[in-house]
């Protein structure tokens, strides 16, 4: 075997890890937040939230790792961040 079917095979092989774990994320189901809902949050991976102008209540999504390495998605309202100087 040549070195470029070597080095071919082995950047197919990367690229499917990657594509399995990208899909494994896209799986996660969210759980919506409540007063007393329990964290387990070792590691935020992203944060997201609806675009708004205003002031209000928005929707807001936190991804992370928790303890045991797990994807979780929670989905929770908050202040937009337009409310910053709003009483």
């Amino acid at each position: 075997m040549n070195t470029k079917a070597i080095y071919a095979a082995c950047l197919f092989a990367a690229l499917n890890i990657c594509t399995l774990s990208a899909r494994a994320e896209a799986t996660v189901k969210p759980e919506t937040y409540t007063y007393g809902t329990h964290l387990d949050i070792k590691k935020v991976l992203s944060m997201t939230q609806d675009a708004t102008p205003s002031c209000g209540i928005i929707n807001a999504q936190l991804t992370y790792l928790d303890s045991q390495d797990n994807t979780k998605v929670l989905d929770y309202r908050k202040f937009a961040d337009g409310c910053q100087e709003d009483n």
